[in-house]
């Protein structure tokens, strides 16, 4: 998660971020007091606290949001390629991603 922290960082939407907030809440990987102060920070300051909160816990939780960030935003998803040995990077349900603008 560290390799690609500053990515993650850049690309993620505050939308995206809310949504793998309560997923990390859902499965154990945050507890509900963070998650609630998190959502409340502008993007800027949550994209850090969150991936930083998760690399804290170590490899579940870095897992959970891996796979959360797979659920929500497979084109970020990709683009981190972040992927797991037992996924393939393509199946025929996954959506094209249109080209991200560089900030």
């Amino acid at each position: 998660m560290s390799a690609v922290r500053v990515q993650f960082i850049n690309g993620v939407s505050d939308s995206v971020l809310n949504q793998l907030l309560d997923k990390l809440l859902q499965h154990g990987a945050m507890i509900n007091e963070v998650m609630q102060t998190a959502k409340t920070k502008p993007r800027a300051e949550k994209a850090p606290d969150v991936i930083d909160t998760v690399m804290r816990k170590g490899h579940e939780s870095s897992k959970t949001l891996i796979e959360a960030l797979r659920e929500v935003d497979l084109c970020l998803s990709r683009e981190l390629k972040l992927w797991f040995s037992g996924w393939t990077k393509k199946s025929s349900r996954d959506k094209s991603c249109p080209r991200r603008e560089s900030s």
